[in-house]
């Protein structure tokens, strides 16, 4: 935990490559100091079609899955820190935009709480 789904258009894997983009978000949620390195996971989705207000224009969008109990001063920090670092490295993309949810512990489980 936390998961970060970042959806984008196709073209913005051509101006940065994947690996580049997953960094700058694993960087971002690493520096503050809200989770620790080895729980942070970073994926990416680009899409070949999409309408985005009937245009065809780029964007970046994260969708953040993290574990309750982080405050609203928290998350809203995270969504500002990862949309400031990916508008540094996209200046010309129009859409970039994050959401953060809440995992409930219930229901939650994994591998290693077995």
């Amino acid at each position: 935990m936390p998961h970060f789904i970042i959806e984008c258009s196709e073209p913005i894997i051509a101006m940065k490559s994947p690996e580049e983009i997953m960094q700058k978000v694993y960087n971002t949620a690493k520096a503050t100091q809200l989770f620790s390195k080895g729980d942070i996971k970073v994926r990416i989705k680009p899409y070949k079609y999409y309408n985005i207000g009937n245009t065809n224009n780029d964007f970046i969008h994260a969708f953040s899955y993290i574990m309750e109990g982080r405050t609203e001063d928290e998350k809203n920090s995270l969504s500002l820190s990862i949309i400031a670092k990916l508008k540094l490295m996209f200046p010309t993309v129009p859409i970039i935009s994050i959401n953060i949810k809440n995992f409930e512990k219930v229901g939650y489980c994994n591998k290693f709480m077995i």
